[in-house]
């Protein structure tokens, strides 16, 4: 059979290595397959094929250091979700039968039960046979942290697939950040994740779990392992399958592309997050100890998981090179001419050949490159592969002339509300804000002239608030417009004063105070302690500039009508969004730009859409109910609106951050470096993702929700509430676009101000920026 398309030379640092135990795996997983009833009778596999997909060779690649017992369990795991695969392939997939993969998929959670005294139903399946054997054998081993984690990650593998058979349904290609985010969880990755803490007997410590720099390990090692998949599996899956859900589709229809420039966009993506991957456990890990307080056994399980994860990376691309299951024929080991675990083969000589083939091969010899693991001894292609793209987004050289932001049309569908209220809030803002400090330097904060009243004025944020929340009264668009403000102050704030000196370690001291003026328990502020997050006795300490003043009197003001639960939600979307800024000035320092899915992640975070979403709903009443909100479905609505505004907001400030400010962080910029490409190219790509954005809003809204309601059977109320919301998240892009277009903050000739005035932050200061200053001098002795 003819590949639609060569693969390419992939980024493979880390030498592959293979388990000694791999003989002892094979015969056991055989035997529990048959056990379980997956193979003669099963309709789904025999034992021929179980034996041509060898997932044992796959866990010996991707586990090489644990015993035979764990490496045996392991392999049993991932028998069981492969034929899951194909079992809800043949049963629902094929037969497009929604209603009856969903009542299969619902009885699997019951075969997970956290208690071990629990008991499960009876197993009518081999999936659920297996899947409860599993479980028993697995959970004694692992905290109860660990199990909850496992088990969602398993549900959403389990539950997603109806994802797939949704856009098998309908013949839809979802568009790359869709599709990224929901591979993660269809496809399985953050599931393996969860079984190298088992297998390398180093769980991630409770404390860290759910930290940026965990979650940033877990999804690039995801996204490493799902895109490898989607460019060796491509063939199966559309030509057999019928499959929508391929990252080089996905990107052949996004770029409207050929197969080939698809597949080699995949593979530089997968080249991205695997660097990712490396600068975080170099950059982010060591910090995170530190703040963590980790002891050294800690902070040694951390770094041997994030080790699993790397061998798991090299393992599974050995095993795709070889595997029957997939399209390899291309590959640079298919056409290498050696035997392809030569090295390991002398140090393990029971292990069986790969195929009679081999045989006629010659022997291995320790002057030949060329096997298992070998491709990083090639440092010409190491280079070729990896280096390209790291080399760019290290070498960005700020304050470049770009011209004046070039603003494409952009079709909003959902016609603009705004406030009868906005004249007056106009001017209580800039009132409140002269009480709050923010218009003045603040005292021993050098740079700290962020704004002043004219500033003020061009931001005009009184008008977004007044499209965010059109039916506001006039008390709450003013506390949405106060809080537009600070949150606007305070991202100006930090490049300016923390960004400019590189003084990362004062960022992270502010960033910390921040929080201490959210209290959970209003009761106790007056005493002046309070609950926050680090605990429930916590003085509250009093606020030293316009920054910690401003939030102050806004979660007050705020916080009290609001339930326990709402308060601590709305309280974490302000401290992602403080953290985020961190991560920004550490992208500043390093003078890199960021990968592009990390970047789509964090942006939501920086531009605050949790916060201004949150706003959205200011006065409303309207809760979505818990369960519902958490669902795929509501998750992807709140993003698809929340990256079309971030980007957005990217291309009306293009050349205020690029030229004026020398950000890294901007949508088009990310794109131009990570495609080598000019800034007319990455416009074109960012507004073709803004507009597949929006149209995935729109999809989930009409197709997506309305099952959502019957899964979870909802009342008329409750579907009443959740239209309504969708109206709220309509309004907020409408009111955000309108502010974009009528406010003043990002036209050219308001951000020609004199150096160092309020709104123009200029060239960097502190070690290390030299060369940056040189720059911009000589850019302005060319102009």
């Amino acid at each position: 059979m003819t590949q639609p398309f060569e693969l390419p030379e992939f980024y493979t640092p880390y030498p592959a290595r293979l388990n000694p135990h791999l003989e002892t795996a094979r015969t056991h997983s055989r035997k529990w397959a048959r056990d379980m009833g997956m193979l003669e009778g099963s309709g789904i596999w025999d034992e021929s094929d179980l034996d041509a997909h060898d997932y044992a060779l796959l866990c010996s690649y991707t586990h090489p250091d644990c015993d035979a017992d764990a490496l045996s369990l392991v392999t049993d795991w991932y028998v069981w979700v492969f034929f899951f695969d194909d079992h809800f392939l043949e049963k629902f997939k094929r037969t497009l039968d929604r209603e009856g993969g969903k009542e299969y998929l619902d009885r699997l959670p019951a075969f997970m039960p956290m208690d071990d005294a629990t008991p499960v139903p009876e197993p009518a399946n081999p999936v659920e046979a297996g899947l409860a054997d599993l479980w028993a054998r697995t959970v004694p081993q692992m905290s109860m942290a660990w199990r909850k984690r496992f088990a969602e990650s398993t549900e959403h593998l389990l539950n997603e697939s109806l994802w797939e058979l949704s856009n098998i349904n309908i013949a839809r290609v979802p568009n790359p950040v869709e599709y990224i985010e929901m591979r993660r969880k269809v496809g399985g990755a953050p599931w393996s994740a969860g079984l190298v803490e088992y297998a390398t007997g180093a769980e991630v410590p409770a404390a860290v779990a759910d930290s940026r720099p965990l979650r940033v390990l877990r999804d690039t090692f995801a996204d490493g392992v799902h895109l490898r998949n989607d460019l060796f599996s491509y063939q199966r899956e559309t030509e057999d399958e019928g499959e929508l859900s391929n990252g080089v589709l996905v990107l052949e229809t996004f770029l409207d592309c050929t197969t080939q420039e698809a597949a080699d966009a995949v593979n530089d993506l997968i080249t991205s997050r695997l660097q990712q991957f490396e600068n975080t456990v170099v950059m982010e890990l060591p910090a995170l100890f530190l703040e963590k307080g980790l002891d050294a056994g800690a902070c040694a399980d951390v770094l041997a998981y994030a080790k699993g994860l790397q061998d798991w990376q090299s393992g599974g691309h050995e095993w795709h090179m070889r595997s029957s299951r997939y399209m390899n024929g291309g590959g640079a080991a298919a056409h290498a001419g050696v035997r392809p675990w030569s090295v390991v083969h002398a140090a393990v000589p029971h292990v069986r050949p790969w195929s009679v083939a081999h045989a006629a091969e010659p022997p291995w010899s320790p002057s030949r490159v060329g096997g298992l693991g070998t491709s990083a001894a090639d440092l010409k292609a190491a280079l070729a592969t990896g280096g390209a793209h790291r080399f760019r987004s290290a070498t960005h050289i700020p304050h470049q002339q770009v011209g004046p932001s070039q603003i494409p049309d952009i079709a909003l569908p959902f016609p603009l509300s705004l406030s009868p209220h906005l004249e007056g809030a106009r001017r209580r803002v800039i009132e409140w804000a002269h009480r709050m400090g923010m218009l003045q330097p603040q005292p021993g904060v050098p740079l700290s002239d962020v704004w002043d009243e004219p500033a003020m004025v061009r931001h005009d944020l009184a008008l977004c608030a007044a499209g965010l929340h059109p039916d506001a009264t006039p008390e709450q668009l003013d506390l949405s417009s106060q809080w537009l403000a600070w949150g606007t102050y305070a991202d100006d704030y930090y490049p300016q004063v923390f960004g400019r000196t590189r003084d990362i370690v004062a960022a992270k001291a502010c960033t910390e105070r921040l929080s201490s003026f959210m209290p959970l328990d209003l009761s106790a502020t007056a005493s002046g302690l309070s609950a926050t997050a680090s605990g429930p006795d916590v003085r509250t300490p009093e606020p030293v500039n316009a920054l910690e003043r401003a939030l102050a009197d806004l979660w007050t003001r705020t916080a009290g009508p609001m339930t326990p639960a709402a308060r601590r939600s709305f309280r974490h979307a302000i401290d992602t969004m403080t953290a985020s800024w961190l991560w920004e000035i550490e992208n500043q320092v390093q003078n890199r730009v960021p990968d592009p899915v990390d970047y789509i992640e964090m942006r939501r975070a920086t531009f605050g859409s949790d916060l201004t979403m949150a706003l959205s709903r200011i006065g409303h009443g309207r809760q979505v109910p818990p369960e519902v909100y958490r669902t795929g479905a509501m998750r992807s609505l709140e993003n698809s609106a929340a990256d079309f505004a971030c980007l957005m907001n990217d291309v009306f400030s293009y050349q205020k951050e690029v030229e004026y400010e020398g950000e890294v962080h901007n949508g088009i910029l990310v794109v131009q470096t990570f495609f080598d490409c000019d800034y007319p190219s990455g416009l074109a790509i960012v507004t073709d993702l803004m507009t597949s954005r929006l149209r995935e809003f729109q999809h989930v809204a009409q197709e997506q929700l309305p099952v959502v309601y019957d899964d979870f059977h909802l009342s008329d109320e409750a579907r009443e509430v959740l239209d309504g919301y969708v109206h709220e998240l309509e309004n907020w892009m409408a009111g955000i676009l309108n502010w974009h277009r009528g406010c003043r903050r990002y036209v050219e000739p308001e951000l020609r101000h004199p150096q160092g005035s309020p709104g123009r932050l200029g060239a960097p200061t502190g070690l290390g920026t030299s060369a940056a200053r040189l720059f911009q001098r000589a850019v302005a002795v060319a102009g």
